[in-house]
């Protein structure tokens, strides 16, 4: 497996094999969440006769809070290693300044509705969606994959992929993926590793209120009990919502819906979804 730490090093790794590519790109702090994403990706090129490529780059533009964005963890050898068990082709893991090249402006895309309109995410982190849209679109530039794989537990980041790709790049094909979980339930986050023991434990009541809610009779119902659920572990959420699947607005009966939470515990966000029954 070959680590491309150049735009020059990956154009001369196209130039080399020019197969289709399957493209997981990523922040790193990698996890077997994202080696799911890895290998789906690794079957998908072996299905057509392609090949994988991972992306790793801690995206500036995408932080509202300098103070997350200095604290992500960068765990590069370890991210290989884990991309490499996976089926990883190659790793592409460039600088700012291969990204975002000094004097050249790096166009952001209009954002679609879905990341500007829900009053989710994009009401409680600012600025968010731009440097999603504005990266993604730069490294499907970069690494022009026929497909790129994403996973569904950043749900409006992937509705926002989905709808900004098919206006800017309707030749890539869009995989969602679904949430990695830990055994007791927790959804896999980088973010994890910043809870405390008490706090690892609390946080467990975000996905068990996702569990509860799915038995409610109505949305409204299946907020409330969130809610509930997660007052008991002392969690006041962001949001607790169930909302239409596709546009993140009010749900509408016989639409798939989905159930969405965002929380604090202790000073780690998390965030975490699941489909909630129509």
């Amino acid at each position: 497996m070959q680590v491309l730490s150049t735009n020059a090093d990956l154009a001369r790794w196209q130039r080399e094999d020019t197969r289709p590519i399957a493209f997981v790109p990523t922040m790193g702090a990698l996890h077997d969440g994202h080696a799911s994403l890895v290998s789906l990706a690794a079957a998908w090129a072996a299905s057509i006769g392609g090949r994988t490529l991972v992306s790793v780059f801690v995206n500036p533009t995408q932080f509202n809070d300098t103070a997350d964005f200095a604290r992500y963890p960068k765990t590069l050898e370890a991210d290989v290693a884990i991309c490499d068990a996976a089926g990883e082709s190659a790793v592409y893991a460039p600088g700012p300044a291969d990204v975002y090249p000094p004097g050249v402006d790096i166009r952001v895309p209009a954002l679609p509705p879905v990341a500007s309109g829900p009053g989710l995410e994009d009401a409680h982190r600012p600025g968010h969606f731009a440097g999603v849209a504005q990266v993604v679109l730069r490294l499907f530039e970069l690494a022009r994959p026929a497909a790129a794989f994403f996973g569904e537990k950043d749900w409006q980041q992937l509705a926002l992929v989905r709808a900004m790709t098919a206006a800017e790049r309707p030749d890539v094909e869009i995989v969602g993926v679904p949430t990695v979980r830990e055994a007791d339930g927790l959804a896999m986050s980088s973010r994890n590793v910043f809870l405390s023991a008490a706090d690892r434990g609390r946080a467990l009541a975000i996905s068990a209120a996702l569990r509860e809610a799915d038995a409610a009779a109505t949305p409204s119902e299946a907020e409330e009990i969130m809610r509930s659920v997660l007052a008991m572990a002392d969690i006041a959420p962001e949001y607790a919502v169930v909302r239409d699947a596709a546009t993140l607005l009010a749900p509408a009966h016989g639409r798939p819906m989905r159930a969405l939470i965002a929380a604090r515990v202790g000073n780690v966000r998390l965030i975490d979804n699941a489909a909630w029954h129509s």
